[in-house]
Order: structure tokens, then C-alpha cells, then sequence
């Protein structure tokens, strides 16, 4: 099955799970196209796919919840219920039980694919010597989590560095258009109950943005309140596509609550996930929605994503089964990336 014939199917499973924007369908297949990164990150549902054929080996490893879809720009920052800044894993989409290993390979991969591009400042095995000793570190304390304060201060330096321009943002969130149509009433519900307080008056606005997600209903309510301006956002979830490559036939759970109800992590008091809609403030005042890899300071926190795996409890890669595995997650990094350079006359990498 080549990946044009396999993105119909997912589509067409995914479209029988929650409904579908066709316009950012489309966006999304254009997106696909302009580079190996964002074509990885916007086909998880292929990855999921390949690569057990591609790593048999790896693909044996011990079984945990998987974040599933992870990648260097899938980290950032929020407030714990303490008001400090936290760094860490900041989509849970995809999760669903996989070999621990996919995790680790999938970020590998994808720093590689950065690299090549000239984005991060990492090269070769560097990049999976910094992802494995910051797995090994995590695991030695049993998880940790990343706060940005008497410690990891060079990254809290590049995260307040790179705050958000609150009127730039405020003016993009403002040029939203308004969402006309039938609004699902569970999204509205979803929306009203994270607001500040009830009754509050609110424009209700479509926002398209992502790329694994792209094509999903999105929503954002924007309001004014005490003083200034406030926003929540609604995005709908479904089941994660390693369910869809994995051709299970029972139900597939949501499993983004469970992953990080179980996660060694400061929560983000404000996530909730209500009746299938992940819902969350949109604000100016935090690191940018992605540790973009652009050259400049966030090359430190892309490196940080390669470094920054403690926050969660997985069988440790010194195990006796994980060191069964005979192919090395340095040569399996490689090899996934090599064959995500590969572009095909449709347009696609892999």
C-alpha cells in the first residue's frame, strides 16, 4: 500500500470517528509536500504503519502508553497551579500502547530531519546520544519533571526569551472568522465551562492550525475580561491512528486523560478534555504553541526536546528485554530517517 492509498483509507476511517474539514484536508496534503519534516509530522498514521516492518526489533520492545506521535516540535511550556513554568510533552492525540520504543525512535527521527534542514544545531549521533541520556537520567530518578525555576534555568532563559508578542497575537486572534453553521453543542459546552466565569459574552471563531490534526474541528471562543482580552480553545479529538494501522476492531478510547493523569509531570490545571473536545486557553504569554527549531535560541529547546523524555515512567532501556533488542535505536533513527528523505514522484517521503 503506498501512502496515497493509505491516507484515503485513514481519512476515510478517521471521517467515520469525528467530522472532517475538507478545505483543511487540503491545506493539510499541500503541507505534506514542502518538506520531509512536515510530511513525517503530518503522517503519523503511515509511520504507525511502517515502522514495526522497517524495526522489527525495536518493535518487540516492551509495551507502555506511548505519547505515539511524538517529534521535536511537540514540546512547550505552561503554568502549573503555582504559577511557574513548566517544560514538557504538550500533545497527547495519539497516545495509545505501543513498544516504548516508538517514542524515542519517532523523536530521533525526527531531529535527524531538523538537522539535515539546518534548524537544530545537533548532528548525527549526537542527537540520539542526547535523547538516550536524557531518557537514562529520567529513569534513574524514576521520572522527573521539568520545572523551569531554581533548576533548568538555560532553558527557562530561552523559553521567557521567547515569549509571544501579546499584540501580534491578539491581532492574529482577532482576524479569526467567525464560525458560522451548526456548532456542535458539546464543543460550546466544552468551551463555556473553561471560561472564567459564567456568562460571559464571547465570539465564537474557526481556527485552522497543526498539521497531524489538520482537518479536525477547531473552535476558539474570544472574549474581553477584566481589562483585557481572553481566549479558549476547542479542538475535536478521536481515536488515535495507530488503532487504524494496527486494524484493531474493537472501539478505540481516547487515551489523552489516562496518559496524563499517569505521566510524572506538573499538570496544566486549564487542559481539560470534555466529551471528546480537548479544550484549553489560547494566551500570548507562554513559549510559542510548538519548541519551533528555527535557527536561533530555540535551537536550545529543540535540544532540550531530544534531552527531555524523563517525564514519564517506561521500562528502562538497560532492561534484560530491552537489551534483547539486537538493532541499535541509533541505527534504527537513522534508517527511518533515510527512508523519510526519500521522496516518491507523488510527492510524498515515504
Amino acid at each position: 500500500m503506498n501512502v496515497v492509498k493509505a491516507t484515503r483509507q485513514f481519512e476515510a476511517w478517521l471521517g467515520k470517528r469525528t467530522p472532517l474539514v475538507k478545505k483543511d484536508l487540503r491545506t493539510k496534503h499541500e503541507a505534506m509536500t514542502s518538506s520531509a519534516f512536515r510530511f513525517l509530522r503530518a503522517t503519523y498514521y503511515r509511520w504507525a504503519q511502517i515502522w514495526p516492518k522497517v524495526c522489527p526489533d525495536l518493535a518487540k520492545s516492551p509495551q507502555v502508553l506511548a505519547v505515539g506521535d511524538l517529534h521535536v516540535e511537540n514540546f512547550g511550556t505552561w503554568r502549573d497551579i503555582e504559577g511557574r513554568l513548566i517544560w514538557g510533552v504538550n500533545d497527547f492525540d495519539e497516545a495509545y500502547p505501543l513498544p516504548y520504543a516508538n517514542d524515542l525512535l519517532r523523536l530521533g527521527v525526527s531531529a535527524h530531519l531538523a538537522s539535515e534542514a539546518g534548524q537544530l544545531a545537533l548532528k548525527g549521533k549526537n542527537i540520539c546520544a542526547a535523547l538516550l541520556d536524557g531518557y537514562t537520567e529520567g529513569m534513574r530518578a524514576e521520572g522527573q519533571a521539568y520545572v523551569l525555576s531554581e533548576t533548568h534555568t538555560w532553558l527557562r532563559q530561552i523559553a521567557e526569551s521567547e515569549l509571544r508578542d501579546p499584540v501580534r497575537f491578539w491581532a492574529k486572534m482577532s482576524a479569526l472568522p467567525t464560525a458560522k453553521g451548526d456548532i456542535p453543542v458539546r464543543a460550546v459546552d466544552a468551551l463555556e465551562h473553561l471560561m472564567p466565569a459564567p456568562g460571559i459574552q464571547y465570539r465564537l471563531a474557526r481556527r485552522v492550525a497543526g498539521l497531524g490534526s489538520l482537518g479536525h474541528d477547531r473552535f476558539v471562543a474570544l472574549c474581553e475580561w477584566c481589562g483585557g482580552k481572553i481566549a479558549r480553545e476547542a479542538k475535536a479529538l478521536a481515536p488515535s491512528a495507530a488503532s487504524w494501522a494496527l486494524e484493531q476492531t474493537e472501539p478505540a478510547e481516547i487515551l489523552y486523560q489516562t496518559i496524563i493523569r499517569r505521566a510524572v509531570r506538573c499538570p496544566d490545571p486549564f487542559v481539560q478534555l470534555r466529551a471528546r473536545w480537548l479544550v484549553t486557553p489560547s494566551q500570548p504569554a507562554l513559549f510559542p504553541d510548538r519548541a519551533r527549531h528555527a535557527a536561533g535560541p530555540r535551537q536550545g529547546a529543540a535540544s532540550a526536546s531530544c534531552h527531555g523524555l524523563g517525564d514519564r515512567k517506561h521500562p528502562s532501556r538497560n532492561s534484560s528485554e530491552a537489551q534483547a533488542n539486537s538493532q541499535p535505536p541509533e541505527q534504527a533513527a537513522t534508517e527511518m530517517a533515510a527512508r523519510s528523505r526519500r521522496r516518491h514522484g507523488d510527492g510524498s517521503y515515504f
